[in-house]
Order: C-alpha cells, then sequence, then structure tokens
C-alpha cells in the first residue's frame, strides 16, 4: 500500500520508521517531511494546514492510508476533509480532536463522567478570571484553552503573578486566539507520567509509559520547550497506577467521548499526575506525544499498519499489542538558544555513525538538506534515542550516541532520565 504521513518533526519521523518496517507498505510519502524523514519517504513541500493540496496530493498519488501526526491539522478537520473524499485515515475528527484542541472541553469532560482531574473553572473574561485568583490557593495553573505548542501553560506562585499571567494570555495574546479562553486549575503535585494510546472509537490499548522533560535548561530550570528528551518506561508507572488508570481513566474516557457523539478514533496520549490522592489527568493529546513517540514506537513489536487499520475499521479488540521488555532513553539535541532566538542553516555532521549500530536511532526534528548536506532548521533538531536493557544502560547509551553527532551550536540537557536514579 501507499502511506502518506502529514508532519514534519520526530515524531512523524518515527512513525516512518515503524511503518517502514511493514512488509505492507511498498511506498511512503511525507507532508511537509524533514531532511530524516526524507530517506525513508518522498517528501512533498505541502503545509500541514494546506488541506486541499494534502488531499489533491493523496488523491493524485492514489495514497491508500493517511496518518496525521501533528495537533493543528486534526483540530482544524483535515481526517473529515479526507475521509470526505473516501481516503482512509488514522485520526480523530474534527468533533473529537477537541480533546486537546480545548482545555476547557476536555476539563469539562472529566467533571460529567467523574474521571480524576485538578480542580478547575473556566474563564472568558480577564476580570472574572483575576477577581477568582484573588481568593484563590497558591501556586495555581493557569491554561491557554487551545493549542499553543505544548507552551501555554503557567504555574503561578502568587497573586502578582497570576495577575500577570491573566494578561500574558487572554490580553496581551501572547498564544494568539488560544487565549480567548483560559482555565484556572489547581497546582497539582507528583510524578509526571505520559501514556498513549490507541484507540477504536469504543477499545483502548494503551502503549508502554513515558516521561517527558519539558523545560530548556539542567534541573528543570528556564522556558517550556515542546520536550527535551523522555524516557520508557516510567518506573512510577506501576501495576497498581495502571489498574487504577485502567478502572477509572482509560476506558472512562474514550466512553465519555463516544456519549458524548464524538467517537474517537486514533493515538490519545494521557498526561497524568501520580498525586497522593491516586493518578489524575493533566491533559489529553489527540496524537502521539513528541519526543514520547521517539521512545514509545521503537520498542513495539507490532506491525503499526496492522495496529492503525484495527483503529479505523473498529477492530481494536482483535489486536495483541506488545513491546519489547527493555527500555528507551531520547535525548533531544537543540539549537543554543532554543526556544527563544537560534540560528539555522548550521552543517550536522556524524549522522551515519548511527547506521552501524543496532538500537540507536536519530529522528530528525528540525533539519533539512542542501548540496547533500544536513543543515540544522529549527530550535529542537535531532532526537537521539537509544535502547538497553534497563534506563540506566539506555540512558548511557543515549548519551554516548550524542557525541557522534556535531553541528556548531549544539545544545541538550545533561539530566535526562534524572528521576531514573530516584527510584
Amino acid at each position: 500500500m501507499k502511506v502518506l504521513i502529514v508532519g514534519s518533526g520526530g515524531r512523524e519521523h518515527a512513525i516512518a520508521y515503524c511503518v517502514a518496517k511493514s512488509d505492507k507498505v511498498e511506498k511512503i510519502y511525507c507532508t511537509p517531511g524533514n531532511a530524516g524523514i526524507a530517506e525513508l519517504a518522498e517528501c512533498a513541500l505541502i503545509g500541514a494546514m494546506e488541506f486541499d493540496k494534502i488531499v489533491a496530493f493523496a488523491k493524485e498519488k492514489e495514497v491508500d492510508l493517511v496518518i496525521v501526526g501533528m495537533d493543528d491539522p486534526l483540530v482544524g478537520g483535515l481526517v473529515d476533509e479526507l475521509e470526505a473524499e473516501g481516503i482512509r485515515t488514522f485520526g480523530p475528527r474534527k468533533n473529537a480532536a477537541i480533546l486537546e484542541g480545548s482545555k476547557a472541553f476536555s476539563k469539562d469532560l472529566m467533571k460529567k463522567y467523574h474521571i480524576p482531574t485538578a480542580a478547575y473553572e473556566n474563564f472568558t473574561d480577564p476580570d472574572q478570571a483575576i477577581a477568582y485568583l484573588e481568593t484563590a490557593k497558591f501556586p495555581i495553573v493557569l491554561k491557554a484553552d487551545g493549542l499553543a505548542l505544548g507552551k501555554g501553560v503557567l504555574i503561578c506562585q502568587n497573586l502578582e503573578e497570576a495577575k500577570a499571567g491573566v494578561k500574558e494570555i487572554m490580553m496581551d495574546k501572547k498564544f494568539g486566539s488560544a487565549g480567548n479562553e483560559m482555565v484556572i486549575e489547581e497546582f497539582m503535585t507528583g510524578r509526571e507520567v505520559s501514556v498513549l494510546s490507541f484507540v477504536d472509537g469504543n477499545t483502548i490499548k494503551t502503549m508502554t509509559s513515558a516521561q517527558d522533560h519539558k523545560r530548556a535548561g539542567d534541573g528543570d530550570t528556564g522556558l517550556n520547550t515542546g520536550g527535551m528528551g523522555t524516557f520508557s518506561p516510567s518506573p512510577f508507572y506501576t501495576k497498581e497506577v495502571e489498574d487504577f488508570c485502567n478502572q477509572y481513566i482509560y476506558q472512562a474516557t474514550v466512553d465519555a467521548m463516544k456519549a458524548e457523539g464524538r467517537p474517537f478514533k486514533g493515538v490519545i496520549f494521557f498526561g497524568l499526575m501520580l498525586t497522593e490522592e491516586g493518578p489524575k489527568v493533566l491533559e489529553y493529546n489527540a496524537r502521539f506525544g513528541d519526543p514520547e513517540a521517539q521512545v514509545v514506537l521503537p520498542r513495539m513489536k507490532n506491525d503499526i499498519i496492522e495496529v492503525i487499520e484495527a483503529c479505523i475499521d473498529g477492530t481494536l479488540d482483535q489486536i495483541d499489542l506488545q513491546f519489547e521488555d527493555n527500555a528507551a532513553v531520547c535525548v533531544v539535541l537543540a539549537s543554543d538558544g532554543y526556544p527563544v532566538k537560534y540560528e539555522k542553516g548550521l552543517e550536522i555532521n556524524g549522522l551515519e555513525e548511527f547506521d552501524q549500530h543496532e538500537g540507536y536511532y536519530c529522528f530528525h526534528a528540525g533539519t533539512c538538506k542542501k548540496d547533500g548536506k544536513f543543515l540544522t532548521n529549527g530550535g529542537r533538531v535531532l532526537g537521539v534515542t537509544a535502547k538497553g536493557k534497563d534506563l540506566k544502560e539506555a540512558r548511557a547509551n543515549a548519551y554516548a550516541a550524542t557525541e557522534w553527532v556535531k553541528f556548531e551550536n549544539k545544545y541538550m540537557r545533561h539530566d535526562i532520565g534524572k528521576a531514573i536514579d530516584e527510584v
């Protein structure tokens, strides 16, 4: 079959890597892709939000299956447009992608269906938000309602910070229209865990757990980013935690969406906080996480196309989803200055080294190719992933592999997986 992947980051490269392993696939396309994905797929310079062009391209190339990797086109309704033209597509329709597209919607859904989450209130009026904050308990969390590239969340220690946060999100519109509505929620403490899952509208099958590192600097300092690295599985995601989530969170979410007339097919990413009262949902995403996909997908034993087709056809209950009994760590190599200001167009060397080693991967995020050379083309440039028999071995392997890659303003965190030592 012919498969089209929509997206341009490390997540899409990890998806393309899995798709390329499937015996069912003869040809892979990607829009817009990047220099790493171009080693596996034919890339076309069509933006992820250029729906008409994507539909036309899929028809022209007689694509059998489209996999939408990114949040914006899912929330915008790309799946609906492709399906309207009879093209099989993996990902939630617009009315289900709202699970990620609106934090106010997802919080209201959890309240209505008794899915454990932080206490909260929604606001569309900044004055009312400030009035509420004047009687609130701190620290407190402010969230822009819409998509903000994982950055629209502010943790405020006191009223002064919170007022400044309301101004930033709702009045100055730092995150654009994502800030038209805002969620104020209680600050939860505990371990964070990410769990990705496949969903077919009725059945949910969870993948192996992971944990992301959002802050730019070592010791979780600096600005929020799209993710500086991740590890899988999480040692804190115990059998007890999993049993609780199976009972009160995972299936409950799928059933709630179905009950609302918004059946969800695709990937639900559960961002969980393991609090003293038990696991609670921090957030939902309606697609593979990035960089979580880079540590979860290489450990998956199944043919990804078989799983995806089962999600589309509503036969996921017939799939035995399996993962390797090992671990993986991903360290993101970024451009120095990310996420604020950084230089692009610098030559990258050493990538060929990954072809010599089993269990080592270099997923491209922000790269391009010019005159046969790989160049930096974004803030997050590469995701260096390595497997190991356990988390400590995988971490040592990943950091060793970061040394193979050379580019001028290479920057990375040196403490990815620090929680591994705290078990």
